[in-house]
């Protein structure tokens, strides 16, 4: 397998995931300023409900006390010289300006000489306006911005707590930063909604003239322990993820980053992805919450996986404890027979251990199948043959984008072929029927 680094001059800042762009600690933290509370209401969400783990009347918002000691504590365990402070929510920009223009003090309070903070904040986008942006811009931080595709599909589960749509507000809050220089990286839950319209929401993402996008699939666990209503069908998703694929690989490689699609290409090339639900193990992602509790992950804040308290056990310790050196190796410890066996382990290693909701057939040991298994199988069953050929090319030092012009030129000559086919010839698909009785009329001629 090869080496070969992404982050080689000839590619170009869309042909790479962007995060192996900026110097990655040895553990990551997801910051919850504010809390579970937000001020939409989108109806597959998995964090509002945390609320549920607080009393009554909790104050959600993160002491001044908590602050510095999440930021002492994180430095501290960061091998440097970049740190990354990930803002998250809820809607972290409900905390307000003053409570980051606190935090990026205390960031240059406790940075050792020589050392830089990289603050990133996924935001929903409504509350932001000129002085959000500006502040943003001037203090350099990476922004993910949470849309869901055009208003039709945006506001058919994004919409606030008393029923509005949010799509104009977050579009606006789009704009506005485009407009103070940030250039917001995009991302879209797959759900049950908006799986339907897989090329529909690209190109609008591409008329926005969005560079950077993440399309996250929607699996939460309803009562009765199946599948929520707006989780996203594994046939389904593997099926938008391939007709995404198709129009990115024929016409934006280079110019689109798309990172379902990049993740892969590094492990290809024999790098580490940077998703960790790519990875082989888990519990380099931790979460904290607004009241200094830290968590094994952001989607496993419970009391079961709550591992201490900021202000009393700092971070190193918690992420080396034997508790969470244990969550990080169940994921991979936990494979049923069937993943350990199939063809694109390591591409998926199981995905996210929150998926696992596929009941084992019997005497299959293991803690249960990824819900999205079907779907990922699809489509790296039909991405791969492209993705490996932009390996080769990033191994020759050569752009990915020259992937696009290949099959330009061989999807062309196919064209020719099926043109020139009689009606009573055999089909060219290969399939030994004649071609009137096989694929005429069903491919572009």
């Amino acid at each position: 397998m090869s080496s070969h680094s992404l982050t080689s001059a000839h590619l170009s800042t869309a042909d790479l995931p962007r995060p192996i762009s900026e110097p990655s600690p040895s553990f990551v933290v997801m910051a919850k300023p504010i809390g579970p509370l937000c001020n939409l209401a989108c109806s597959y969400c998995y964090y509002l409900p945390k609320t549920g783990l607080f009393p009554t009347r909790e104050r959600f918002r993160m002491s001044d006390e908590v602050l510095e000691a999440f930021v002492a504590a994180f430095i501290g365990a960061s091998p440097g010289p970049t740190v990354h402070f990930v803002w998250h929510g809820g809607e972290p920009t409900l905390a307000g300006i003053g409570f980051y223009r606190r935090a990026v003090e205390l960031q240059r309070r406790y940075l050792p000489e020589g050392w830089t903070c990289w603050n990133s904040l996924q935001t929903n986008g409504t509350l932001l306006d000129d002085r959000w942006c500006s502040f943003l811009a001037e203090e350099r931080f990476a922004v993910g911005i949470s849309i869901d595709g055009p208003s039709v599909v945006h506001d058919a589960s994004r919409r606030d707590r008393h029923g509005r749509p949010s799509h104009a507000r977050t579009m606006n809050g789009f704009r506005r930063l485009r407009a103070h220089g940030v250039d917001p990286d995009v991302l879209c839950t797959v759900n049950s909604t908006t799986v339907k319209a897989p090329l529909d929401i690209y190109r609008y993402f591409l008329d926005q003239g969005v560079t950077w996008l993440q399309f996250i699939p929607v699996v939460e666990r309803g009562p009765d322990g199946g599948p929520t209503e707006a989780t996203v069908a594994p046939g389904a998703f593997g099926r938008f993820l391939c007709a995404m694929f198709d129009e990115w690989v024929r016409h934006d490689v280079g110019r689109v980053g798309v990172q379902n699609f990049l993740e892969p290409l590094l492990v290809l090339l024999g790098q580490s992805p940077n998703l960790c639900v790519m990875a082989e193990t888990c519990g380099l992602a931790l979460a904290i919450e607004h009241d200094g509790s830290v968590y094994s992950c952001d989607h496993f804040v419970d009391t079961g996986h709550r591992l201490g308290d900021v202000r009393r056990d700092g971070l190193a310790s918690l992420v080396r404890s034997a508790r969470q050196q244990a969550f990080g190796r169940d994921k991979q410890g936990t494979l049923p027979e069937a993943c350990l066996k199939c063809p694109v382990l390591a591409l998926c290693n199981g995905g996210c251990p929150k998926q696992r909701l596929v009941r084992l057939v019997e005497g299959e040991g293991g803690a249960g199948r990824n819900y999205l298994c079907a779907g990922y199988k699809a489509f790296y069953a039909h991405a791969l043959p492209y993705l490996r050929r932009m390996a080769v090319a990033a191994d020759l030092g050569q752009p990915l984008s020259g992937v696009m012009s290949q099959l330009e030129a061989e999807e062309r000559g196919q064209r020719r072929r099926w043109r020139e086919t009689g009606r009573n010839e055999p089909c060219p698909c290969g399939s030994g029927k004649k071609f009137k009785a096989c694929c005429f009329g069903k491919l572009r001629r």
